[in-house]
């Protein structure tokens, strides 16, 4: 047989040792998906929720690209061959191409066996698969395996599809097709999906519709079913006799069905105790939803039909609203969604439950979900779906796509609010940079994204937050459009925000079109407390937001480099909430210290309390960005508990683009951040094309000896703390805002002195003290300083819970407090604490440790108390460490 066609099996990976100690069980994630091998270029899912069982069933088609036989891929669709374009060296001097090249440490192999450890030895044999686990690996004779990454799934059938059956593929029959596609007319199926895969972007509509009609197809006669198999973390696929990428069968569907464990999606009840579902950003990414290439460098487009049960709201990444149709055989309401970007499949968002749609009219925090139409759609079409779908004739004339009448239904708010037209969007001008991703329908190209301020966005919630989630309906405007006074165009279409249920493990999520937020981020609910959460609120709004630009539309190529995303989106949230506040430049500045002085208290107690190998924020040093021969790699500790918690890769990120910054001046560092997503947006990227464009655009930067290795050395490859951080620290303490703090600190101080020795049968009058009204920032800094107070009086600590009204501050506030309460056994407050656990969860895991480290037997009912009453709708990761501490 010939060698580079034998290399393309996965039985001939099996006797080849990984370098290294690697655990992904414990430690790092594997990526199984041979990339270098073949690509999925597009998705098309059919699935129904099932909320009786927890499970979600269908199925999934891929439309898959081989690699010619070099390795490169056969059509340039994907965002990384715009590295070529770039043009950039790596440290050594080399060329640095899009296509990513092999590496010496093999990270994991296609057989799954020998480097996974023993819990991923075991190969599961999944009904429906025709080969006993022993005899997969051994009786593979030099056929060729696709390797999806997958896990938690049951999958019953792989089979290819027969597209000769969709008459409309007939305009697709090849007439001259490239010796570089592997395509020839005697395999008219594969030249059918290359042709479809190359249809130009203009022809977006057309070709969406035909990947759905092909993926109603039946499967081919003459050995539709294939040969699967599955282990811990992916599905393999093979076709006998296919011994090459070329050769594989273009089109396949998946049938299949989560588990209700899977670590993709959460299924639990809101806020309300109604039953929802969602994708939770878990650091398995979406592989148990769907069989899926989860390495980023896989991008690929996806367009899907969602079921379920008709008074629930389904918001998914999508480029236009979906209006439902109802089915009216089984109670269900069809969704259908799509994007048109190619994307990471990890991008894949999906949430269904009880949601409504929050009204600037509310007058009532308490309102039926009837009031108002779910989803804030018209009335669904009352169409009867029958035979899960529509005619060949409905999609080509546009009935039942994603794309017909989904722009019907209420006006989103899209308008200039009042004092959005004020923001200074002068820096907009185009510079004349070209894109230089591949061919997809590019809002940056497009003459009315350019002159969108606020795209249209809506916000949706359980009904008992409505209310307080109409501060995020009236902030978004602001902070959409200062995020395009900052950056420029939007890079998505619109823009929906859901509050999730209340065991969501962080503060915010974003993804393609749509944004996650924590109940925590919203007031309390009390009189006052909406303005007190204003600052927390828009921050993190302001955040999610940057993700669109940092994180989504310019992507890491390797998720080890997580700082790409997260270090640029905590700089980032600064600047665009500012912009949206529009205060003094004084005022900016110092807000600017003193949330920097903040984070760097933060970072340096983080720091002294984790393990170094998790402070780097480029773990792979010289080999990021690199993978094995067959596309696979692993991202290191993403499976690793402690980091889940951690925000290294947000706050010494932030604190890097500010020294960066201090270098160039922050006006025209915000403004090379417009050219390189200008240059970059749509793309995959390493931390060196930032820097280098950087380097290049400001050359005095390497004149002054800082250099693309001096950074490295400094902020990238090394744990711990950079100088120049220490030297500016110092210079943040002694800010006005914190000097204020410090001098009202002071105060309380004196206060619990004066409260020593006073017994119950003198009471004496308490000094009258004038404390002066501080920001929400500064309360954070008053707390924390008091927290490194040995001791403060019962006395003290109750006119501190008097005089800020602490109970009714945000989030932060009221973490800060918490731990005061709990340090200094203030046993009044308890019930501060256990409304805090119970409603904030996403930022009260530590909160645990705290009661359990003090060793106070009330303490330590408190947090079993606690934990007894949130456990069931805790994240999972969340979970164990919590019972870790506690149990």
């Amino acid at each position: 047989m010939d060698d580079r066609l034998s290399s393309y099996s996965g039985c001939n990976l099996c006797d080849m040792e990984l370098e290294g100690d690697v655990n992904p069980d414990t430690d790092d994630l594997p990526l199984r998906a041979n990339t270098n091998h073949i690509l999925v270029r597009h998705y098309v899912l059919d699935l129904t929720v099932h909320f009786d069982r927890q499970v979600i069933s269908g199925s999934v088609v891929v439309f898959l690209d081989p690699c010619s036989g070099d390795g490169s891929k056969t059509e340039d669709n994907s965002r990384t061959r715009a590295d070529e374009k770039a043009g950039f060296k790596d440290a050594e001097g080399s060329q640095e191409s899009g296509e990513v090249g092999s590496f010496r440490n093999v990270d994991i192999m296609e057989d799954g066996t020998k480097a996974l450890g023993g819990a991923m030895t075991r190969m599961e044999e999944m009904p429906g698969a025709e080969h006993p686990s022993v005899l997969w690996e051994t009786n593979c004779e030099g056929d060729f395996t696709l390797v999806l990454d997958s896990c938690d799934l049951d999958v019953s059938k792989v089979e290819e599809l027969d597209i000769n059956t969709v008459s409309a593929m007939s305009g697709l029959l090849p007439e001259a097709t490239s010796e570089e596609s592997g395509v020839s007319s005697l395999n008219p199926h594969s030249a059918f999906v290359y042709n479809l895969i190359s249809m130009h972007s203009s022809q977006w509509r057309e070709r969406h519709k035909l990947f759905l009609l092909c993926s109603r197809a039946p499967a081919a006669q003459d050995g539709g079913s294939l040969r699967f198999h599955t282990d811990g973390w992916s599905l393999q696929v093979r076709k006998k006799g296919v011994a090459s990428p070329q050769e594989f069968p273009r089109a396949l569907r998946i049938c299949y069905e989560t588990r209700p464990t899977g670590g993709s999606v959460r299924w639990t009840k809101d806020q309300n105790n109604r039953v929802c579902v969602y994708t939770a950003g878990s650091p398995i990414n979406n592989r148990a939803l769907f069989p899926c290439q989860e390495p980023p460098v896989a991008m690929s487009t996806w367009q899907a039909t969602v079921r379920a049960p008709s008074e629930c709201v389904v918001l998914m990444s999508g480029e236009e609203q979906a209006v439902p149709i109802e089915d009216e055989d089984t109670r269900f309401s069809i969704w259908n969604y799509y994007v048109t970007m190619p994307m990471p499949a990890s991008t894949f968002t999906l949430a269904v439950g009880h949601w409504c749609q929050v009204k600037a009219d509310i007058s009532s925090p308490s309102m039926e979900s009837g009031v108002m139409d779910r989803a804030g759609c018209s009335k669904a079409a009352k169409t009867k779906a029958q035979d899960g779908g529509w005619t060949e004739a409905e999609c080509l004339s546009g009935l039942g796509s994603s794309t017909s009448g989904v722009v019907k239904g209420p006006q989103l708010q899209t308008g200039r609010d009042e004092g959005v037209s004020e923001l200074d969007c002068s820096g907009i001008a185009d510079d004349g940079i070209s894109c230089s991703h591949g061919d997809y329908p590019c809002r940056f190209t497009e003459q009315l994204a350019r002159s969108q301020w606020v795209i249209p966005h809506r916000v949706f919630g359980p009904v008992c937050l409505l209310h307080n989630a109409q501060m995020v309906l009236k902030l978004l405007p602001q902070c959409l459009a200062a995020a395009y006074a900052v950056l420029g165009v939007h890079p998505f279409p619109r823009l929906d925000v859901l509050i999730v249920p209340a065991g969501f493990s962080s503060l915010g999520m974003a993804s393609p079109h749509i944004i996650f937020l924590s109940q925590s981020v919203l007031g309390t609910g009390s009189p006052g407390s909406g303005e007190n959460s204003l600052s927390l609120c828009g921050s993190r709004i302001c955040h999610e937001i940057a993700h669109s630009w940092f994180g989504l539309v310019i992507g890491a190529r390797d998720w080890t480099e997580e700082w790409i995303s997260e270090g640029f989106a905590t700089y980032l949230e600064d600047i665009i909430w500012a912009q949206a506040q529009k205060p003094s430049l004084q005022e900016t500045a110092e807000q600017s210290d003193l949330k920097a002085l903040l984070r760097w208290r933060r970072l340096t107690d983080e720091l002294q309390n984790s393990e170094e190998a998790l402070q780097i924020l480029r773990p792979n040093t010289e080999n990021t960005g690199q993978v094995s021969e067959s596309g696979a790699s692993i991202v290191k500790h993403a499976l690793n508990p402690d980091k889940a918690f951690m925000q290294v890769h947000y706050l010494k990120g932030y604190f890097l683009l500010r020294f960066l910054a201090s270098q160039v001046g922050e006006q025209q560092f915000i403004n090379f951040f417009r050219l390189f997503v200008k240059k970059f947006h749509g793309q995959l990227i390493l931390s060196q094309d930032f820097l280098r464009m950087l380097l290049i655009t400001f050359p005095d930067m390497e004149r002054k000896g800082l250099t693309l290795s001096a950074i490295y050395a400094e902020w990238l490859d090394q744990p711990g703390i950079p100088e120049w951080l220490y030297e500016r620290s110092a210079e943040w303490s002694q800010a006005r805002l914190v000097e204020e703090v410090k001098a009202e600190v002071v105060k309380w101080i004196l206060l619990s002195q004066s409260h020593q020795g006073k017994g119950r049968k003198r009471k004496r009058m308490e000094p009258k003290v004038n404390y002066k009204e501080v920001t929400s920032e500064q309360l954070v800094m008053l707390l924390e300083l008091l927290l490194e107070e040995e001791e403060l009086k019962v006395a003290t600590m109750r006119t501190l819970q008097r005089t800020y009204n602490l109970q009714n501050q945000d989030a932060e506030v009221r973490h800060r407090w918490c731990e005061l309460v709990v340090k200094h056994v203030y046993t009044q407050a308890y019930g501060d604490v256990e409304h805090f656990l119970v409603h904030e969860q996403a930022m009260g895991v530590y909160l645990y440790g705290e009661l359990m480290v003090q060793e106070n037997s009330k303490q330590q009912a408190l947090a079993r108390h606690c934990l007894s009453l949130v456990q069931e709708e805790m994240d999972q990761s969340a979970r164990r460490v919590v019972e870790e501490m506690v149990l």
